[in-house]
Parts: structure tokens; C-alpha cells; sequence
């Protein structure tokens, strides 16, 4: 079994991971802290890093930025 942001998941499992984990609305350093706090992998803790800084209502807005950022390779 898996964890939030088990590095041996393929990044995408990671990320929906450690979103669903987040309580909204999060800024973009509590969204990192809690990534870091469950063991994200440093790719991981990079993208989250890469969110501009603002406050995300859900986790579909911070999947909106990531899917533009970097592509449709991750399936979120």
C-alpha cells in the first residue's frame, strides 16, 4: 500500500495523491508543506514549487496550472 506522495508511484498518482490531502482553499506554500510533510518525492516537491503564488479554492484549480505547465503526460 501507498502513501501520499510515495515516491514509488508514477508522478501523477503522487500529485492527485497529495492534493486530495490538502484542506482548501491552500496557498501554494501550505500545498508544498504538506507534500513535504508526506514524503514527496523532490520531482514532486518541484512542481508544486513551480505554482505561482496565490490561493487555490479546490484541487482542480491546482490541477488546471499543473496540467498547463507541464502537459497532458500527466494524467490528472
Amino acid at each position: 500500500m501507498t502513501t501520499p506522495g510515495d515516491p514509488s508511484e508514477p508522478i501523477d498518482l503522487q500529485i492527485a495523491d497529495i492534493l486530495r490531502a490538502v484542506p482548501y482553499p491552500a496557498n501554494k506554500d501550505r500545498i508544498v508543506e504538506i507534500a513535504r510533510d508526506a514524503g514527496a518525492s523532490n520531482e514532486l516537491l518541484a512542481i508544486l514549487d513551480g505554482l505561482p503564488e496565490q490561493d487555490y479554492a479546490d484541487v482542480d484549480a491546482v490541477t488546471r496550472l499543473i496540467g498547463s505547465n507541464y502537459g497532458p503526460g500527466l494524467g490528472l
